[in-house]
């Protein structure tokens, strides 16, 4: 039986990886500064990570929601702690989609409305209403489109706010690094005006933290840059370091009722123990100011590049925009260079998302390999 052919390839097979370099069938070395779309966020089998797993499977990998299991609430804990979202609530689906298909429709339930405002190159997921709410109509099918989605443009809040006047928004979208779309960001003043209009018109203001949270912007969360406070918060790639994991952080004021929300395998215990060995390491490494450190040491030899002009987001979600478009330049670079590196649907934008324990030297052998490639 054949695999349904809807992704194109790179021709490369990795058959095994340890920190920042991914191996081929050939044992020839990759350097991921792509992290498999911000996934790997601890590097690949960090030896902690393979001992919680290992250990945890060897005694019980699975079982459903209708138990109690404390994983869950260690989990909690340790993201309170390190998010400093103080008092939210958790709920633990297994995706980002998932994750932001779950924030909208808690909006829904809560506000009685079910008119969305998202924007212009986001991105939300590919389930039915997070892809309503992508900016990609190529994506959504008619089933999708029956959704009621508004797309604006960012830092347009005179637009905002007429819109949230009309009394029909359940919710606001947002990603406060757009990933997929090309690393673009609003204004703080943007921002924080959303929310306040959101709180003054009953509508829930969604920080899409999928790709921007768990370190990778400098702050555990993106949103954490400016003074807003958000209803949900929708959490994924970067938790289980390539175990699937996701969830919303749901505001205090928000009250749970049975039945309300549901998964199968969110929250099991091998996604719970992968989990809390990323925030284990993400805490005893010190990872975000390695975040911070590594940042700004990557954007002050990127300003030394002629051929770039413009350098975007922040931390470790970054993206280099040159004046033609850099298909050929990341084939180049893993055929070449073997050095794996991002695209955006901003086609003359290189999107680099390391692990987050990336070293200056892996960042050296980037930009060696970008120059080479650059004056060839």
């Amino acid at each position: 039986m054949p695999l349904f052919n809807v992704y194109p390839l790179y021709d490369v097979t990795p058959v095994s990886a340890k920190g920042m370099y991914v191996y081929d069938e050939n044992n020839t070395a990759y350097l991921d500064l792509y992290g498999g779309h911000a996934v790997i966020s601890i590097g690949h089998g960090h030896p902690k990570y393979v001992e919680a797993i290992t250990n945890q499977v060897a005694k019980l990998g699975f079982y459903s929601n209708a138990i109690q299991n404390p994983l869950q609430k260690e989990l909690t804990d340790k993201l309170e702690t390190l998010s400093g979202c103080k008092e939210y609530q958790l709920f633990l689906c297994n995706s980002g989609a998932e994750a932001n298909e779950n924030a909208l429709k808690l909006a829904s339930f809560k506000t009685g409305k079910s008119r969305v405002i998202a924007f212009k190159n986001g991105f939300h997921g590919r389930t039915s209403a997070a892809v309503a709410a992508t900016d990609n109509t190529s994506i959504i099918a008619p089933i999708n489109a029956q959704q009621k989605v508004t797309i604006l443009e960012l830092n347009d809040i005179e637009r905002v706010q007429r819109e949230l006047e009309k009394g029909d928004v359940c919710a606001i979208i947002i990603e406060f690094i757009q990933g997929v779309g090309g690393l673009d960001q609003a204004t703080a003043k943007f921002f924080e005006k959303v929310d306040v209009l959101c709180k003054a018109n009953n509508t829930f203001f969604i920080a899409d933290e999928v790709q921007s949270g768990y370190g990778r912007s400098g702050k555990f969360f993106a949103f954490q840059h400016y003074k807003v406070t958000p209803d949900i918060i929708s959490i994924a790639k970067g938790m289980g370091n390539g175990f699937p994991i996701g969830g919303i952080f749901i505001h205090p004021s928000i009250e749970a009722k049975f039945g309300m929300l549901g998964t199968t395998f969110g929250g099991n215990h091998l996604a719970c123990v992968a989990g809390l060995s990323v925030l284990n390491v993400i805490e005893e490494d010190n990872l975000m100011h390695n975040v911070n450190e590594i940042s700004q040491y990557f954007i002050k030899i990127a300003r030394t590049i002629p051929q770039i002009k413009n350098i975007k987001g922040r931390g470790l979600m970054l993206g280099l925009e040159f004046d033609y478009e850099v298909s050929d330049l990341r084939k180049k670079l893993i055929y070449e260079y073997h050095i794996f590196t991002g695209g955006a649907a901003n086609k003359k934008l290189l999107r680099i998302l390391p692990p987050l324990n990336v070293k200056k030297e892996h960042i050296n052998q980037f930009f060696k390999a970008l120059v080479n490639a650059l004056d060839s």
